[in-house]
Formats: C-alpha cells, sequence, structure tokens
C-alpha cells in the first residue's frame, strides 16, 4: 500500500506511557494507520526519524489564544513548539458572547487579565459575532497550523445577561442565573469544550475591575454548571481565590464547594494550582483535599505548571527594576529607537547616573527584597535560559560574591546580547529557590499539565514554550533534582490533557487517532532565549520564545513545521465538543 506519509526508524514514544520503541508510523487521510513495519516504497512523503524521537503532537489546554485566533493563522509562539491543538477561553475572559456595545469594554478585560495590547485586539478582531455559537462559526471558517478549541467564559457572559450589573461584580438574580445557564447549554450544544471563570482578585480589567464572576456566589456557580450536566459534557475551568497568593485562607474552601460542584454536575472540575510565597506548602494541603475529594465522588483536576511562573525583566518588557530610577525614566522617555536606547545606556556617564541612584529608605527596602528574589538567566547556551537558577544566581549573590551593587549585575547582564537579555523574577512555583514542589505537583495522581498561558501575558511572560521545557529540562538537562520518565512525560501533554477535554481522537500515536506527530532531535532539543517583537496588529509587541530541534510537526498528516520553519500548511481546525475515539 502507498501511503500518504511514512515516518520512519524513528524511536517512538506514543503517548501511552508503554516503553519507547524503534518504529514505523504510516498516515493516510490524516489519521494514523500502521505502527510498527512499514513499506514505504510508493509513499508520497517520507520523513527519516533514525535517531530522531517520534511522539504525538502536544495538546496544550490552557491558552489565551481567544483574539489572536480571528486574524492570525500560525498561533506563535506555542506553534513553534510542536503544540497540534489548544484550548482557550481560559479563566473567564474572552470574546464571546458579546453585546456590539461591549466590544471595546471585552478587550479592556482581556488587556488587563491577560495583558494582551487592547490597541492589537482593537484592529486585530473582527467582530463577526454576537452569541457564543455565532464565534464558534467565525472561527470554523478559518484555518490554522494546529486544531483551536474554547470554552464559554464567565466574565463575557455575565455581562452579555446582566450587563453594567454583571460587569460590576453585583449579585445574579434568579432569572440572572437561569438566562447564564440556558446561554452555556446552547454553548455547548454548539461545541464549547467548557466553561470557564476566575475567582483570584489578581485578575482585574485595565480600569482594576476584577473579572466579572469573581465574587459569584454559589447559585451562580451551581446553576451554570447544571448546564455542563444537561448536556452531559464540558470541563469546568477556573482561576480559583488565592491562586496567586493574594489569600492563603479562602483556597481551602474554593476546593470545598468545586468538590461538591463536581460531584453534583457529574463533571470534572479543573482549577490552578500553584505554590505561592505567602504559604509554601499550602498547594500539598489543597492537593490532598482534592484525592479526598475524587475518593468522594468527585472529578477534580488540579491544573500545574511546569517551571515558575516568573516576570521576564528586559529594557523591552513591561515591568523593569530600573523603572523607579529617575535618569532611567527619562532615557526611556526619550522614545529613542531600540538599538538607540542601548548605545546610551552603554555610555559611562548614563550608568553611573543610574547605578549610583540613591533611592529613599522605603525604595531601598523593595529593591532590597526584588534583589533576593530577581534571577541573573544568562544566555541560552546548548541547554537553553535557565528556569531552575541556584541561589548563586540571585542579583543579590552576584553581588557579594563580585564586590558590586546589585544594581550594577543587574545593570550588566540586561546589556548583554545586545541588549536583549532578560532576568528572572518567579512570583509563583518558585518558593523554596527550586523546582523541587513542581515535580512533586506533577507526580500527583490528579494533576493535569496547563497554565501555559499561550498568547497571554506578551509584555513579561512567555510561557508558551512550556512543552519544549517540559521535555528538555524534566527529562534530560535536570541538575537540581530527579528528573521524570520521558514515556510519563510525553503521555502527560498528549494522552492526558486530551482525555480531560473529552477529545479521545487523538494524544496517542495508534491507528486510527489523528496524525498530529512530532519529530524531534531530543538530544538538541533547546530553548532559545525570549525576544521582545512588535508583529501584533497596530504594533503591538509581544515576547516570543523559539526553540531548536523540532525537526517536523505534523497536523492531520501535513508537515506544518520542517527544522522549525513554517511550511506555510493550515490544516487545523476548529474543535466542535467531545471527540469520540476512532471505532475498534
Amino acid at each position: 500500500m502507498a501511503h500518504d506519509l511514512v515516518i520512519r526508524n524513528g524511536l517512538v514514544v506514543d503517548g501511552t506511557g508503554a516503553p519507547a520503541r524503534r518504529a514505523d508510523v504510516a498516515v493516510d487521510d490524516g489519521i494514523i494507520t500502521v505502527v510498527g513495519e512499514v513499506d514505504a516504497d510508493g509513499a508520497a512523503e517520507v520523513i527519516d526519524a533514525d535517531g530522531l524521537l517520534v511522539t504525538p503532537g502536544w495538546v496544550d489546554i490552557h491558552t489565551h489564544f481567544d483574539g489572536q485566533a480571528t486574524w492570525d493563522s500560525e498561533l506563535a509562539p506555542s506553534a513553534w513548539h510542536g503544540v497540534t491543538t489548544v484550548v482557550m477561553g481560559n479563566c473567564g475572559v474572552g470574546f464571546a458572547p458579546a453585546a456590539p456595545e461591549r466590544h471595546q469594554w471585552l478587550i479592556g478585560l482581556m488587556e488587563g487579565v491577560e495583558d494582551i495590547p487592547g490597541t492589537a485586539l482593537a484592529e486585530g478582531i473582527q467582530w463577526e459575532w454576537e452569541s457564543f455559537p455565532e464565534y464558534l462559526d467565525a472561527l470554523e471558517k478559518r484555518h490554522w497550523t494546529m486544531d483551536v478549541g474554547t470554552q464559554i467564559p464567565h466574565g463575557a457572559l455575565r455581562a452579555y445577561v446582566m450587563g453594567d450589573r454583571g460587569a460590576r461584580n453585583e449579585p445574579a438574580t434568579p432569572e440572572d442565573v437561569a438566562e447564564m445557564r440556558r446561554l452555556v447549554h446552547e454553548a455547548l450544544e454548539a461545541g464549547a469544550l467548557g466553561f470557564s471563570t476566575s475567582r483570584t482578585l489578581a485578575h482585574v480589567a485595565i480600569d482594576g475591575a476584577p473579572v466579572p464572576g469573581t465574587f459569584a456566589a454559589e447559585d451562580e456557580l451551581f446553576g451554570i454548571g447544571e448546564a455542563l450536566a444537561e448536556v452531559g459534557a464540558g470541563v469546568y475551568e477556573l482561576a480559583p481565590m488565592g491562586s496567586a497568593g493574594e489569600d492563603v485562607v479562602g483556597p481551602r474552601k474554593e476546593v470545598d464547594w468545586m468538590r461538591r460542584l463536581s460531584s453534583a454536575i457529574g463533571r470534572p472540575v479543573s482549577f490552578a494550582l500553584l505554590q505561592v510565597d505567602a504559604a509554601p506548602d499550602l498547594w500539598r494541603e489543597l492537593m490532598d483535599e482534592s484525592l479526598r475529594a475524587v475518593e468522594e465522588g468527585a472529578d477534580l483536576w488540579p491544573q500545574v505548571a511546569v517551571r515558575p511562573t516568573g516576570l521576564l525583566a528586559g529594557h523591552q518588557t513591561t515591568y523593569n527594576l530600573f523603572d523607579v530610577i529617575p535618569a532611567y525614566a527619562e532615557l526611556r522617555a526619550r522614545g529613542l529607537p531600540f538599538e538607540e536606547l542601548v548605545v546610551e545606556l552603554r555610555r559611562p556617564e548614563v550608568r553611573a547616573a543610574i547605578v549610583g541612584w540613591q533611592p529613599d529608605a522605603e525604595t531601598e527596602a523593595r529593591l532590597a527584597a526584588a534583589y533576593e528574589v530577581t534571577y541573573v538567566m544568562g544566555a541560552a547556551g546548548d541547554a537553553g535560559p535557565d528556569y531552575e537558577p541556584g541561589p548563586e544566581h540571585r542579583l543579590a549573590s552576584v553581588a557579594a560574591r563580585e564586590g558590586r551593587s546589585p544594581l550594577e549585575v543587574a545593570y550588566d547582564a540586561m546589556l548583554e546580547d545586545e541588549g536583549r537579555a532578560m532576568l528572572l523574577v518567579p512570583i509563583l512555583n518558585y518558593s523554596e529557590g527550586s523546582l523541587e514542589p513542581t515535580r512533586e505537583m506533577m507526580l500527583h495522581p490528579r494533576a493535569v499539565i496547563g497554565l501555559s498561558d499561550g498568547g497571554a501575558h506578551v509584555g513579561v511572560i512567555c510561557d508558551a514554550s512550556a512543552p519544549t521545557y517540559l521535555l528538555t529540562h524534566w527529562t534530560r538537562d535536570r541538575t537540581r533534582g530527579e528528573k521524570l520518565p520521558l514515556e510519563w512525560v510525553v503521555r502527560k501533554q498528549t494522552r492526558d490533557t486530551a482525555r480531560l477535554y473529552g477529545m479521545a481522537d487523538r494524544g496517542t500515536l495508534e491507528p486510527g487517532m489523528l496524525a498530529d506527530v512530532n519529530v524531534i532531535d531530543y538530544e538538541h532539543l533547546r530553548l532559545e532565549n525570549p525576544v521582545m517583537a512588535a508583529d501584533l496588529p497596530a504594533g503591538g509587541k509581544r515576547l516570543l520564545q523559539r526553540a531548536r530541534g523540532y525537526v517536523a510537526t505534523v497536523k492531520r498528516g501535513v508537515v506544518t513545521y520542517r527544522d522549525g520553519c513554517d511550511t506555510g500548511a493550515r490544516p487545523g481546525r476548529l474543535v466542535r465538543g467531545p471527540q469520540p475515539a476512532p471505532a475498534g
């Protein structure tokens, strides 16, 4: 038989958790037909995978491409990291349903919560919908490098149903709740993969107002959840109270109502779980409570990250240590082109004016605390930028060792790589200066990998590269603790993430499954340094991070990336609702 595509003689890690094995993979009509020994004679295309790793395409369930997906067919940077399916509409923010007079308000909500430039959203989004089913219809007209699924967000829903009362987080009436339930039911029937909400005080609109739904009462939360029970599909996803560390008491209560909700509606509830500095061991308690809830019949899935959630600080990012220094602020206010700014920063008299600044006592105390939690990442080198830096890389430690001030260390470090180098400021998942708690979280039997935030936080965070980091750091490169098995890591971001969202047609390399495949030079796979680009609509800026080592990414049997380069193919489609496993 002459196959459409044959991937020959690769080390196949199939996503089931089974041991790696040498095998060929044959593809026909976008479906895997054989995994084993394949006759490649006459195949339309052959990829020689000798010495390479062959895995399913990554399934990233926590992204924010809600606006970008309407104008961008590539969906970088996730597309550069072997991702072949994404789920968006997380954390209660999105763009449907959308009353015509609410467009700018929804943009401000997304800009505030997810740090996506409002000017880019306003320029890029062409509003072709009002209802959520109409939003899905608009998406269905588009094709991407990957498949895209989405959830209906509480913030947009509440404002659509309740108007200003919903936007201002006023209590919902029984009539409001009934209408929200009806619209969620309608969205799920049309193909939404779930419903999302946010209860963390860290999520605020551009005007500082909390996301609608932040203070929703149980009658509202449970009433909306009934729609998932009625349809018998969908995930209830949320950023719970205290997930950003703003509250260490509330999270315990959150697990209680999530347990009761999941039991009542018979649907999975997935909630963000991170280590917070205010209570570094709280995550363990919440994990244990989740297990007890499961034993009682609930279906809870803590959603965990694979590295610190941290700000990147450089001369082009939203956050910068030097912003409080008058001489630096004045220089930035001149609006110089970046290359000219770097020239100015290299002038000795400019450096002296900035690093020699004397702060008042209060500012000095804040900076001293920042020096203890800000790390020099260093150049990418052979292993890529370091997201698990040891204490010796803190600004304070480097300064003490080298006899310089922390400001001098930061200044010189940020001028590396032609002024594009960045510092790492972990704000979550790094309370102990180690990723060992993250490793324990990932190993929890109910943990699901997520929180990459692809498409979001573009001025200070670039964690869409998390799938690559999970593979390189945790299976190959880690030196400050135990690693994780390759087969287990692949399964965690393929089969397991796909199954949570009911996508049983992908995530493993088995006959009958979608031909979503990565061919990887595992030995040489690495992350490059994050860089700032001005490629969003209206000249908006965003952090991007590439990887080296993806020999090919295949979506539905079509090669979308070859040696990291976009082939121009756009086989990705909208995922409408649960996808059944292949027959037989």
